[in-house]
């Protein structure tokens, strides 16, 4: 049988993150996110627990969540459970924990002009997350500039090459409905 260490976490942000580096110069944020579910004991009473649960975030998508997320914010994490020991200074018994290392954190709110959290994130090729602003119809022919009434035009995020050769392209007109 083979093993599997996955998991798979809803929630929000207890606080805001901070970012660090390592001495390696790796960049490593931590996120503590609480998570709630809710259910009817057999006496018919509503029940709910709120679990809080620190997940360690690396590299770009460290330095992403500590730009986009702000405490409160809802986000999605794909990660594998790890167990960190230490002694305790104090004490010194040995102490452990389970934390989530993420693999994949994706941000759940929508962007506001404030800050907070956006789209997805993960991938070494993800761009932040950008507030789109509703195009104008066009009044000219299909690929005619479009006049956007005094705002500056939408420029969609930078994607890799490849990926913009597998979109394909689509026009409002195009559109059947």
């Amino acid at each position: 049988m083979a093993d599997l260490n996955k998991v798979f976490l809803m929630g929000r942000l207890t606080f805001d993150p901070e970012l660090r580096y390592t001495p390696s110069g790796a960049a490593v944020t931590d996120l503590r996110m609480a998570t709630s579910r809710t259910w009817t004991g057999k006496d018919g009473d509503r029940k709910e627990e709120t679990l809080f649960i620190d997940v360690t975030v690396w590299d770009r998508q460290a330095e992403n969540c500590c730009q986009y997320l702000r405490k409160g914010s809802g986000v999605h994490i794909e990660g594998a459970l790890k167990m960190d020991t230490w002694d305790d200074k104090t004490t010194g018994e040995k102490r452990s924990k389970i934390r989530v290392s993420a693999d994949r954190v994706q941000f759940l709110d929508r962007r506001s002009d404030g800050g907070g959290g956006g789209g997805g994130g993960g991938d070494s090729d993800y761009a932040p997350p950008v507030a789109r602003e509703p195009q104008a119809r066009r009044s000219g022919p299909a690929g005619a500039p479009s006049e956007s009434r005094g705002r500056a035009p939408y420029s969609p995020p930078s994607q890799p090459a490849a990926r913009r050769a597998a979109e394909p392209e689509t026009d409002d007109e195009d559109i059947p409905f």
